[in-house]
C-alpha cells in the first residue's frame, strides 16, 4: 500500500520578531546606562583680570603653600583632610566651598583637596584668585 507522503514546507526562521527584541534590549540598556561625564577642571590662576566678586560661602578650605590646609580655623594635614571635610559636607553640598589655594602651593596639593570635595558630593566648588594688578606702562624717553 501507498502512503500518500505530506509535502513539507521549507523550514524557515522568521527573523522580525528576533530583530524586534534585539532592538528592544538595546534601547533598554541604552536608557538605563549611566555614563561617565568627564568634566574639565577649570583652575583659575591665583592672579586673575577678570574674576569677580561672589558671596562668601561658610565653608572655605585653604591650601597652604607648605601642602597644610586649614578649615575654618582647624589646621589640618593631608591625612585628617577627608574626615575635617567630612564633617562639613552638608554645609559645602548646600552652599558650595571656597578653595583658597597659595599662588606657591603644590598643584598636586590642590587636586588632593578637589578630589575629597568630589568624592564627598561637593559640586559646587570655587577656587578664590585676588584681583590682578596691572601690568607697568611704558615710559617714553625723549
Amino acid at each position: 500500500m501507498r502512503f500518500v507522503r505530506r509535502r513539507r514546507d521549507p523550514v524557515e526562521v522568521n527573523l522580525t520578531p528576533l530583530i524586534d527584541v534585539v532592538f528592544l534590549l538595546l534601547i533598554f540598556f541604552m536608557v538605563s546606562t549611566t555614563f561617565e561625564t568627564r568634566q574639565a577642571l577649570e583652575l583659575t590662576l591665583p592672579e586673575s583680570v577678570t574674576g569677580t566678586d561672589l558671596e562668601r560661602s561658610p565653608v572655605t578650605l585653604v591650601v597652604t603653600e607648605q601642602g597644610g590646609y586649614r578649615l575654618g580655623e582647624r589646621e589640618l594635614a593631608a591625612a585628617g583632610l577627608g574626615e575635617a571635610l567630612a564633617a562639613e559636607a552638608d554645609l559645602a553640598r548646600q552652599h558650595g566651598l571656597v578653595v583658597e589655594a597659595d599662588a606657591r602651593a603644590a598643584h598636586a596639593d590642590v587636586v588632593r583637596a578637589l578630589d575629597q570635595a568630589g568624592a564627598l558630593g561637593i559640586q559646587r566648588v570655587r577656587i578664590a584668585t585676588r584681583e590682578a594688578s596691572p601690568p607697568p606702562q611704558p615710559t617714553e624717553t625723549p
